[in-house]
């Protein structure tokens, strides 16, 4: 068994602030029909109001990649600090690994010089 005894706080902060910002690009359509579907909405019921709510949904649909990206990053960076205090106090993530053998490669035979 080995053990996880630190993670490194920048390194996971900027892979979970990446893999949030694709969660947002992923989400981001979705908020792009829902404020057009208000949108739609908005001026079959008409009033003066009735336009705010889709253009706050489309202009948080193309905010939701920074936003989950940056709270990703924050939020990466929050735990993996708590997980370092945590392991110093009651050790790390047990893991077990297995060492795959590699085959060897058998180089070729060189090719004889020709006279």
């Amino acid at each position: 068994m080995q053990r996880v005894k630190s993670l490194g706080v920048l390194s996971v902060a900027k892979i979970s602030g990446l893999c949030y910002a694709a969660l947002g690009l992923v989400l981001m359509p979705f908020f792009f029909i829902f404020g057009f579907i208000g949108m739609i909405a908005g001026r079959q019921a008409g009033g003066p109001g009735a336009a705010i709510g889709p253009i706050v949904g489309i202009v948080m649909a193309i905010m939701m990649p920074v936003f989950y990206g940056c709270m990703g990053f924050v939020m990466g960076a929050l735990g993996s600090f708590i997980y370092n205090l945590m392991a110093g106090w009651v050790g790390g993530i047990e893991v077990e690994l297995q060492i795959e053998p590699v085959p060897h490669l058998i180089p070729a035979p060189a090719a004889a010089p020709q006279p």
